[in-house]
């Protein structure tokens, strides 16, 4: 074996060189005419267009972003679906309906869970760490269950 017949074990990728003659005659390869067949053009990013149709904000380090709001998960759930999966006596806090599967965390947090009315309630539950509405909370009350 000589050195002119020495091969590397991997080929080298040969870069595409367009406009140079050859297999890749008449567009290069670009297709046909167009900003994108031009050379040294590059496209404005569109979301440069949307943030500069955005109003600028007066004073000193004020970001656009600011006045964003950020969304709270909630997940609604009724008393008559709480009659079915809890007995008598127990107690319903976020933690233990993630448990029961009732509700499903939304990144690493557990949802704010808002309880209400509708459904039929026989069973004396302890509610605590949820929003509630009135008419659960006074359908839960009177079969003498608490709400914190």
């Amino acid at each position: 074996m000589q050195a002119h017949e020495v091969k590397t074990r991997t080929p080298r990728a040969v870069k595409k060189v367009v406009g140079r003659g050859g297999k890749r005659g008449k567009t290069s390869g670009r297709g046909t005419k167009g900003q994108d067949a031009r050379s040294n053009t590059h496209k404005r990013p569109q979301m440069r267009d949307t943030i500069k149709k955005l109003p600028k904000l007066r004073g000193e380090g004020v970001s656009r972003n600011q006045f964003k709001t950020e969304f709270v998960h909630r997940v609604v759930l009724n008393i008559g679906i709480l009659n079915i999966e809890f007995k008598s006596g127990d107690r319903v806090t976020p933690k233990i309906l993630l448990e029961h599967a009732l509700v499903e965390k939304k990144g690493n947090k557990i949802p704010v869970i808002k309880i209400l009315g509708s459904g039929e309630l026989d069973k004396k539950l302890d509610i605590r760490g949820c929003e509630i509405s009135e008419s659960a909370k006074t359908a839960v009350e009177k079969l003498g269950g608490t709400v914190k």
